[in-house]
C-alpha cells in the first residue's frame, strides 16, 4: 500500500511540473486552439482528474475476504446428557468418519460428537452396515472382550456388543474426562462446534471466541497401527486393534486414554465394570497413544514419549524425544519406532517426513534417519512392511527390513483417493479417509487390490 501510494504521487508531480512544450509534443491538435491558455492553467486539474480516473486511491479498491474454519462453543449442562437415553439407531450412513477399529469379524468407524458406525466385516469385500450407537460427545473408543468403551463428554462409557443387534450399556463412570468443565460447580461443559467465518484479516490466527482460526485456502483433511497379539496385550484379555490415531488402548487388563495434556488410567480387568484410578500430565499437545509389549508410545507435537506400563497401574516415563513441532503419529517393533511429522494448518506448519529411531534402548531412543514424505499422517506395522496414509497424496507402501534404504524401497503408491490411517488388519488393510473407508487385499504389498469403499454420504 506504501510502496503503491509513494508511486502515484511520484507520477502525479511528473505530470504536474510538465512544461507545455512537453504537452504540445503530447497533445499537439489540442496546441492548435485557442483553449492552448486555458490549458496552460488547468493542466494541474486535469492531471489530477486523470489520476483519479486511471489510478484510483488504495481505499477505494475493494477489500478481499477470506474464510476461516474455526469453532464456536456450545454450552451443556452434564445432567441433559446424562439422563438422555443412548439409542441404538438402524444403519446409516457415513457423514464425517473419524476413528476406525476392528474386533473379531466387525469394523467400528466413530463419527467424531455422533456416534459409532457398526459394520459386519466378515467378508472385507462386501462390509454390512449394521446399526448406529447414538453417542454425543464421543471421539474415541477401544474394545475388551465384547465391552465397548467411548467417551461421552466428560464420561466414560462401557457397552456390552456381545449382540451387535442388542447392545447394552453396562456402566458409566462419570466427571473422568474434566476438561471439558467450563464450570464444575453447576455442570457446565463446553463443547466446540466447527464454523465457517468470513474476515478481511488475510492473517487471523484466533477467532472471537479464542479458538484457532485456520484458512479454508491453506487447510488439508487433518480430525497408527501396528498389528499386535491381544495376548501379549491382554494377559488373557480379548482386545481390539485401533489405528495409528487411536486416543484410547488397552493393555494389560488397563485402559489408557490421552487428551491434549493427560494420559489417564482406567482398571479394566473387570471389563464391565472401569474404575478411573489416575491421571500423569504429559505437557501439552498430545495426540496418539500405541501399546507394545508392556510400554506405551505416546505421540505428541513436539515429541514421542515413551512410558514403562509394565506396573499397568503406574505407568512411568522412561525417555522423550523432542522433534520439531508438527502433528505425530507413531508405531514399533521390537527394535524401532517409526514416527510421522506432517506439516499443515493444524500442525503449526511443521514439517512432512517419516523418521526411524533406534528403540533397543527405551531410555535412550535415537535418530536413525528421516525421510521426506508428501503429506504423512497415520501409518501401520506389519512385518517388515510399513504402510502409509499421505493425506490427500494417498497410500503407500515400503519394505523396512533395511531401515537406512526405505527410500529405495517403495513398493506401491496409490493416489486416487485421500488416506488418513490405517490398520493392517486380519483379513484386509483397512484405510480410513474423508471421502470413507476403504480395504485392500495386501498379500503382496506391491500389488494392493482394492476391495470394497464405504462412502460418506455427500461424496
Amino acid at each position: 500500500m506504501s510502496h503503491f501510494s509513494n508511486e502515484l504521487r511520484l507520477r502525479e508531480k511528473h505530470l504536474i511540473k510538465m512544461s507545455p512544450k512537453t504537452f504540445s509534443n503530447l497533445f499537439p491538435m489540442a496546441m492548435k486552439t485557442h483553449v492552448q491558455k486555458k490549458l496552460r492553467q488547468s493542466l494541474p486539474l486535469v492531471f489530477s482528474a486523470m489520476l483519479l480516473v486511471f489510478f484510483p486511491s488504495c481505499e477505494d479498491q475493494l477489500e478481499s475476504s477470506y474464510t476461516y474454519q474455526t469453532q464456536v462453543p456450545v454450552f451443556l449442562q452434564v445432567n441433559a446428557f446424562r439422563e438422555a437415553d443412548i439409542i441404538i439407531e438402524p444403519p446409516k450412513p457415513l457423514d464425517n468418519p473419524g476413528k476406525i477399529y476392528i474386533f473379531g469379524d466387525y469394523l467400528f468407524v466413530s463419527e467424531p460428537g455422533k456416534g459409532i458406525h457398526i459394520l459386519d466385516n466378515t467378508d472385507p469385500a462386501s462390509p454390512r452396515n449394521l446399526n448406529f450407537i447414538n453417542i454425543p460427545g464421543t471421539g474415541d473408543l477401544a474394545i475388551n472382550d465384547h465391552i465397548l468403551y467411548a467417551d461421552n463428554y466428560v464420561d466414560l462409557l462401557a457397552f456390552d456388543i456381545s449382540d451387535p443387534q442388542d447392545i447394552e450399556l453396562v456402566k458409566r463412570e462419570e466427571d473422568v474426562f474434566p476438561n471439558l468443565y467450563s464450570n464444575e460447580e453447576t455442570g457446565t461443559i463446553v463443547t466446540y462446534k466447527d464454523t465457517l467465518i468470513t474476515s478481511t484479516d488475510p492473517n487471523m490466527m484466533w477467532s472471537s471466541w479464542g479458538r484457532p482460526a485456520f484458512r479454508t485456502d491453506f487447510m488439508a483433511f487433518e480430525s497408527m497401527a501396528a498389528v499386535s497379539s491381544d495376548a501379549s496385550r491382554g494377559g488373557g484379555q480379548n482386545y481390539g486393534q485401533g489405528g495409528s490415531m487411536a486416543r484410547f488402548t488397552l493393555l494389560s487388563g488397563h485402559l489408557y486414554t490421552v487428551d491434549d495434556y493427560d494420559l489417564r488410567v482406567f482398571n479394566v480387568e473387570d471389563p464391565t465394570d472401569p474404575q478411573y484410578l489416575k491421571n500423569i500430565n504429559l505437557g501439552w499437545g498430545i495426540e496418539t497413544i500405541f501399546p507394545f509389549k508392556g510400554n506405551l508410545f505416546i505421540g505428541s507435537m513436539t515429541g514421542m514419549h515413551i512410558y514403562d506400563a509394565s506396573i499397568p497401574s503406574d505407568p512411568k516415563k522412561m525417555a522423550v524425544y523432542e522433534h520439531v513441532t508438527s502433528c505425530d503419529p507413531v508405531v514399533v517393533n521390537d527394535t524401532h519406532a517409526f514416527v510421522t511429522l506432517r506439516s499443515g494448518a493444524m500442525c503449526r506448519m511443521g514439517v512432512d517426513e517419516l523418521h526411524v529411531l533406534d528403540i533397543t534402548d527405551l531410555y535412550k531412543p535415537r535418530l536413525i534417519k528421516s525421510y521426506p514424505m508428501d503429506n504423512p499422517h497415520g501409518l501401520g506395522l506389519l512385518g517388515d512392511y510399513l504402510y502409509l496414509a499421505e493425506g490427500e497424496h494417498g497410500l503407500k507402501s515400503f519394505n523396512v527390513a533395511d531401515v537406512l534404504e526405505i527410500a529405495s524401497n517403495q513398493l506401491e503408491h496409490l493416489d486416487d483417493f485421500a488416506a488418513i490411517d490405517i490398520i493392517p488388519g486380519p483379513k484386509s488393510l483397512i484405510v480410513i479417509g474423508p471421502d470413507g473407508v476403504c480395504q485392500f487385499d495386501y498379500s503382496d504389498p506391491e500389488k494392493l487390490k482394492k476391495l470394497s469403499c464405504i462412502n460418506v454420504s455427500f461424496r
